[in-house]
């Protein structure tokens, strides 16, 4: 398979890309699969002087160039949000948490770089409305009634309750308990938690979210889950959402063993 090309600065827009309008691209758990966000980012025709990468967080981890594409997302300008991963690396880089064995973003700890990238990664927001959505990682707390008043400002490096349920959470009561384990499947009255959403019946936005790959593609009603698994070998996935459309690519090979 050809490494994908991505259009740079110097790269003049095609007339039908300049004269279109920019898109709102919603990308699914990346874990440092570099080559496969190149992939995904050539079949989408990605135009960086008019769209917009927006991804759901965990660019890092357990995948093999974690430095690379927190690069490329940086060369890009994308948005996004922080996920469970990413912030494990910043709280690992300032010796809060302690490297496990499993961890493969050594690369940016190492990398003469190393400042930069932990440094964009820290700015990034937890939660964030773009094209008539919330992008968060992992999920929406049933019992919150604004989701970025809730979750602004929140430091990754200080625990919190609403974080740990932004980047972590898969299941939930209607009160926005969460059982002890999320695997297997819990009973009642837990639910996946977005079972839950909309909390409002005027709510008009739809949630985006990543980190459950076991779940795979969501494609719900005010619901899309695009976390289906590049790292363990399945797709690497987009949501555009001015077209409601699905863009996938097969991940070149499994990089993690398990789920």
């Amino acid at each position: 398979m050809e490494t994908a090309r991505i259009l740079g600065s110097s790269d003049a827009p095609s007339p039908e890309s300049a004269s279109r309008r920019g898109r709102t691209i919603f990308v699914g758990d990346v874990q440092g699969c570099r080559a496969e966000l190149e992939d995904l980012l050539e079949r989408l025709r990605f135009d960086p002087a008019a769209d917009r990468l927006e991804p759901c967080g965990d660019l890092v981890n357990r995948g093999p160039d974690s430095a690379g594409v927190v690069r490329l997302m940086r060369e890009l300008n994308a948005g996004g949000v922080l996920g469970n991963h990413d912030v494990a690396l910043l709280r690992t880089a300032r010796g809060l948490r302690r490297p496990k064995s499993e961890d493969t973003f050594g690369d940016i700890l190492r990398a003469d770089d190393r400042a930069e990238l932990l440094g964009w990664l820290r700015r990034k927001p937890f939660v964030l409305e773009r094209a008539g959505a919330l992008l968060v990682h992992a999920g929406v707390n049933p019992r919150w009634v604004d989701p970025l008043e809730r979750l602004a400002g929140l430091d990754p490096f200080v625990e919190n309750q609403d974080l740990g349920f932004a980047i972590a959470v898969r299941y939930c009561d209607s009160f926005g308990a969460r059982p002890e384990k999320d695997w297997p499947p819990p009973d009642a009255p837990y639910k996946p938690w977005f079972h839950f959403w909309p909390r409002d019946p005027g709510e008009v936005r739809t949630v985006v979210f990543g980190h459950w790959a076991r779940q795979g593609l969501v494609e719900r009603p005010q619901v899309r889950g695009i976390d289906t698994g590049c790292v363990w070998g399945r797709q690497l996935t987009a949501w555009i959402a001015e077209e409601d459309r699905i863009v996938q690519v097969d991940a070149r090979r499994a990089y993690a063993t398990g789920d």
